[in-house]
C-alpha cells in the first residue's frame, strides 16, 4: 500500500513538473520577458522581431535592458493583442484570410528552410578567398586631402592669391573671406576625395599637383577656388574584417539562388501569366541587405 502512495505521489510530481509546451523555453538559455493572458513572451520572440524589421543583424546580440528591446516588447504584446481579437472575432474562419495564414506560413517555412540550409559552405576559406580575390582586382585609388579658399570673382581670387604667397596664413583667410560656409570655419577643409569624385573643375585643377602646392584660382559654379593640396596617397585596400559582412552577404545570397535554381528545375513550374518580358532581369537584381535573406525577398527576384 505504502507502495503505491508513494508510485502515485511520483506521478504526481512528475506530471506537475512537465510544463506546457508553449510555457517551455523554444531555446536554451531563454526567458520570459512578458505574460499576455497567461502565454509567455520570450526573449527570443523580441530577438527575431527586431531582426526581422531589420533593427539588428542575424546573430547580433539584443540587450533587454535597452530602449530597443522595451519598444520591440511592446510591438510583440500589440500583435499578440491584436491576433488574439482577430481570433475572437472570427476573422481568421474568413476564405481569404486563409489563404492569406496560408502564404504566410509558407514564407516562414521557407526562411526556417534557408536557416537551415544556407551558410553551411560558408567557412573562413571561402571568405578568404573572395577577399583575395577582390583585392586582386581593385582598382588602386588615391585620396586627396585639401582645403579651398571660395571668391567671388577673380580680383578677388587673385588678390587672396597674392596674400598667400606673401606668407598669409591659408586657414585664417579661409575663415575671412571664403563664401563657402561648409568649409570656412574649418580652414576650408574639404572631405577627402578621389579624382573621379571631384567636380571636373576641381580634377581638371588639381591634375598632377604634389603635396604643398596652391592650385589656382580656376572657376567653378559656387565662384572662383583657390585650393591648398594638404596630402595625396594610395588608398590602402579594404581590410578584411570590414569587407567580411559585405563577402558572407554575397556568398550567402550566392547560397540561397542556387537552392531556389535546384528547386525549380526539380518542379513543374507553369507560368499563366505568359511569357517574360524580354528586358526583365533573369538573376537576383542585388545580394539582400540581412543575413539569412527571407525567402520572399529572394523568391521573387529569381527566374528560371
Amino acid at each position: 500500500m505504502r507502495g503505491g502512495c508513494i508510485a502515485a505521489g511520483l506521478v504526481l510530481l512528475f506530471a506537475c513538473s512537465q510544463k506546457p509546451a508553449a510555457e517551455r523555453p523554444p531555446q536554451p538559455g531563454d526567458k520570459a520577458v512578458a505574460m499576455v493572458d497567461g502565454a509567455p513572451i520570450w526573449s527570443s520572440d523580441v530577438q527575431h522581431e527586431a531582426v526581422t524589421q531589420g533593427l539588428i543583424g542575424q546573430g547580433e546580440p539584443l540587450d533587454s535592458g535597452s530602449l530597443m528591446f522595451r519598444q520591440v516588447l511592446d510591438q510583440v504584446v500589440d500583435q499578440k493583442l491584436l491576433a488574439a481579437e482577430a481570433i475572437h472575432r472570427g476573422l481568421d474562419k474568413d476564405p481569404a484570410a486563409q489563404r492569406r495564414l496560408v502564404a504566410a506560413r509558407e514564407r516562414v517555412l521557407g526562411d526556417l528552410l534557408l536557416e537551415s540550409s544556407v551558410g553551411k559552405r560558408i567557412d573562413e576559406n571561402a571568405v578568404n578567398g573572395l577577399y583575395r580575390e577582390m583585392v586582386q582586382n581593385a582598382t588602386p585609388t588615391e585620396a586627396i586631402h585639401m582645403r579651398q579658399i571660395v571668391l567671388a570673382s577673380e580680383a578677388d581670387a587673385v588678390a587672396v592669391r597674392q596674400l598667400l604667397a606673401h606668407g598669409s596664413s591659408f586657414d585664417a583667410l579661409a575663415a575671412e573671406r571664403s563664401r563657402d560656409d561648409t568649409t570656412r570655419f574649418k580652414g576650408g577643409e574639404l572631405p577627402p576625395a578621389t579624382i573621379d569624385m571631384l567636380p571636373p573643375a576641381y580634377a581638371q585643377a588639381i591634375g598632377g599637383a604634389k603635396a604643398g602646392q596652391i592650385i589656382g584660382p580656376f572657376r567653378t559654379d559656387a565662384g572662383w577656388v583657390i585650393l591648398h593640396i594638404d596630402d595625396r596617397r594610395q588608398e590602402a585596400p579594404i581590410t578584411l574584417d570590414v569587407a567580411r559582412p559585405q563577402i558572407i552577404r554575397f556568398l550567402t545570397y550566392d547560397q540561397v539562388k542556387d537552392l531556389i535554381l535546384n528547386l525549380r528545375k526539380k518542379a513543374k513550374v507553369e507560368s499563366l501569366t505568359g511569357p517574360t518580358p524580354a528586358d526583365m532581369p533573369q538573376e537576383p537584381a542585388s545580394a539582400p541587405v540581412a543575413a539569412p535573406p527571407s525567402s520572399a525577398n529572394i523568391i521573387k527576384d529569381v527566374k528560371k
